[in-house]
């Protein structure tokens, strides 16, 4: 029997294969408050995170939609950057954030945080939830995946779990590879 045979498509109907990595090393231990309710703002805290990605697509010539080898360094790569440091959103309009080289002031009514600047990873987005770290985690993958220019993927998800059982997804579709 040849490769695929044994699977019987209904009219009409195709298959789709996806991928998806997580490993002990695609984690970061960060600190991080989030805002809500328009005028709350939790205390700071960190997390253990655990980070997965998944991707979908046609086989390509070897039979893989794409490599797991490659894509947990890309994961890895990206967690790294959040590891050991307090993440702070760039645009959360309840925050106000200045910086020089050696600090960066948080404030929030009338609390306020320095924090030594290389302890700090400053993120373009609206807060540090979860939902918002798999959003930008999916948006750098998703540009490392287009420098490779890779054809046939079309879908990324990318989950952020920050305790045990409490997870949150991002799922993008990705635009067609460059031709060649």
């Amino acid at each position: 029997m040849a490769d695929g045979e044994h699977f019987r498509r209904e009219a009409g109907g195709s298959t789709r294969y996806r991928v998806r990595v997580t490993k002990d090393y695609t984690v970061f231990c960060s600190g991080h408050f989030i805002t809500y309710e328009n005028d709350k703002c939790e205390a700071l805290h960190g997390h253990n995170y655990r980070a997965a990605a998944s991707l979908e697509g046609e086989l390509n010539a070897d039979a893989y939609v794409f490599d797991f080898v490659a894509l947990k360094k890309l994961l890895r790569a990206i967690c790294d950057r959040l590891d050991h440091r307090l993440m702070l959103p760039l645009h959360n309009p309840l925050l106000t954030l200045e910086q020089d080289e050696a600090s960066v002031t948080i404030r929030f009514r009338d609390k306020r945080y320095v924090v030594p600047r290389e302890d700090v990873v400053l993120l373009p987005i609206s807060n540090t939830t979860a939902e918002k770290l798999a959003e930008w985690i999916g948006g750098e993958l998703e540009q490392a995946l287009r420098a490779r220019n890779v054809p046939g993927l079309r879908a990324l998800e990318v989950e952020v779990e920050e305790s045990f059982g409490q997870s949150a997804f991002c799922r993008r579709e990705l635009p067609p590879a460059r031709p060649a």
